[in-house]
């Protein structure tokens, strides 16, 4: 094939467009030598079988859109032990293109994160022509994808490897919800949700670190910070570096969260730095981030009432740092319903605190909030939590021990889509 510009039925060329998220793949002729339905009994290509390897260890996923038809279609995949590579498989008789584009809205994902890889050229030209934002590959270059930089993605974690597992949860709640006949508040109490919040370890960074560069919206700060700076905060004793991670009883959504709290060593205000007379010592949130997966789970209130109640119990004033961006409003909203009062204002941000005296908000009756300590032992906050009695802290105090978990529930199968049947 000669080269051209994505979208195109040449090959792309490399350019500043966003990583590939997900590669869809047609099956016949592109994942294996041969037509299904044509009893070829056709064998998966092994340049096809490393490439979905690779790219699935590096967190991009996999999905199906073909012309075939959809019970032999997945049959071939099973025999093969192929179908839990594919988050998603869209075999029917319909335009690939509308296909491609199922795909993106139900992995939630931008159209121009989506690549696409077919062996016919004309269905490379529908896709170009639908979905000009979709990166197109023939087939023959199956084996060259991972080396180029836009299926390279600039993390690689722990977490990037499960990502396949973690979609299909999330798949899973998507269906549930749907089909859910009562209240909203009632389904999310139905999920189980249990935060669990730690210190930051090494092997926490490169995700701390992703977290920062790709979070805007849900962001108080829009601060970035690389490892070596998330590492020196670490080890710093004013400081704190959290990271939340949630479930619930469809699975793990991994970690969603970053905080980072400042304890002042003497009476200083906020902003400044400098003396106030009769101010009190003070732990600063200076960043909180989470991850638009957990949007609408309400886990906000929850993990800011944590940090607001954790510092009231070592004496401190719980305050927080907002600088406005053009995204990140919906976080603004999560401190004020945690009880959260602007206390200072500058040209380019606010602080807030909850007002002297005033008791914090409840936690969320929906989620469950837990601390783990370096081993993992997990202490349930609804027995040890901070109480605000005004000016004065008091503890309740219980013995920690580890928690209950709630068991994965574990996805078989891709979600599937049957077109035009």
């Amino acid at each position: 094939m000669t080269g051209g510009t994505a979208g195109t039925v040449g090959i792309p060329e490399a350019t500043a467009a966003p990583t590939v998220k997900c590669l869809v793949w047609d099956l016949d002729g592109t994942v294996w030598d041969g037509t299904v339905l044509e009893g070829d009994a056709p064998r998966p290509f092994p340049a096809a079988l490393e490439t979905l390897r690779t790219l699935d260890e590096r967190g991009i996923l996999h999905a199906v859109a073909s012309r075939s038809d959809p019970g032999a279609a997945a049959a071939h995949l099973a025999e093969h032990g192929l179908t839990d590579l594919f988050t998603l498989l869209d075999i029917g008789w319909g335009a690939k293109s509308e296909a491609v584009r199922r795909i993106a809205g139900k992995l939630n994902i931008g159209i121009d994160t989506v690549a696409f890889i077919d062996n016919d050229p004309m269905e490379r030209e529908e896709i170009a022509a639908a979905l000009p934002q979709v990166r197109c590959y023939p087939a023959d270059l199956a084996a060259h994808l991972p080396e180029r930089p836009e299926f390279r993605p600039p993390f690689v974690t722990d977490e990037s490897r499960q990502r396949r597992a973690l979609y299909r949860g999330e798949l899973r709640r998507k269906e549930a919800q749907e089909s859910y006949e009562g209240a909203p508040a009632q389904f999310l109490a139905s999920l189980d949700l249990e935060l669990t919040v730690r210190r930051a370890t090494e092997e926490d960074l490169a995700r701390a670190h992703e977290l920062t560069v790709r979070t805007h919206q849900l962001n108080t700060t829009g601060r970035t910070y690389d490892m070596d700076a998330l590492r020196a905060l670490c080890a710093s004793p004013r400081h704190q570096v959290l990271v939340a991670s949630l479930r619930d009883r469809f699975g793990s959504y991994g970690t969603i969260g970053l905080a980072l709290t400042e304890r002042t060593d003497r009476a200083q205000d906020s902003v400044g730095g400098e003396e106030a007379q009769g101010a009190q010592r003070t732990c600063v949130l200076r960043l909180l981030l989470l991850s638009c997966r957990v949007m609408s789970r309400g886990v906000g209130p929850a993990l800011i009432g944590h940090i607001a109640r954790d510092a009231l119990a070592r004496g401190l004033r719980p305050l927080a740092e907002f600088v406005p961006t053009e995204v990140n409003r919906v976080m603004l909203v999560n401190l004020r319903f945690s009880g959260f009062e602007v206390v200072e204002r500058t040209e380019d941000r606010l602080v807030l605190g909850p007002a002297p005296g005033a008791p914090l908000p409840p936690p969320p009756a929906h989620v469950r909030v837990r601390v783990a300590d370096a081993d993992d032992d997990a202490v349930d906050t609804d027995t040890v939590h901070a109480v605000d009695t005004g000016n004065t802290v008091t503890k309740n105090h219980a013995e920690p021990g580890p928690g209950p978990g709630i068991p994965d529930v574990p996805g078989t199968e891709p979600d599937v889509t049957w077109r035009n049947r």
